[in-house]
């Protein structure tokens, strides 16, 4: 069964990808691959496609990877019926009551109360203490 795959090239934190078509079970980078029918640069967004050799080796049956798939719908290419597309996936928090952001917020005590139950205290406090005669 053939794939049509990236395969990265390019240099150290800057990768390009070339788009081949290769037999599924091999490696990307085993470099035995069957056709090169494209480059896609993910900081440019440049994508360069052969669509007639994509289209012929749609019809015989290629299995696009994922993010091919994305490329060449974002390319207008009509994928046949049976590619099997993975869904979208939804970032969804496991524990979503106990993230902060929907804890209910603590009100911070009011002002007054506490300055009345100081000064009621500061004045038994300013009393002298007694001391034991001796």
């Amino acid at each position: 069964m053939l794939a049509i795959r990236l395969q990265r090239n390019g240099r150290t934190h800057y990768p390009v990808y070339r788009i081949i078509v290769q037999e599924a079970q091999r490696h990307p980078l085993s470099g035995r691959i069957v056709a090169e029918v494209g480059s896609y640069n993910p900081h440019t967004k440049e994508i360069v496609l052969d669509k007639e050799a994509v289209k012929k080796y749609l019809n015989n049956g290629a299995q696009p990877s994922g993010r091919v798939i994305r490329i060449l719908k974002s390319q207008k290419i009509t994928l046949p019926k049976w590619v099997k597309v993975a869904p979208e996936k939804s970032a969804k928090a496991k524990h979503a009551d106990k993230l902060r952001k929907n804890q209910p917020k603590e009100e911070a005590p009011a002002e007054a109360p506490a300055s009345e139950e100081s000064t009621a205290e500061a004045p038994a406090e300013e009393k002298p203490a007694e001391t034991p005669a001796e």
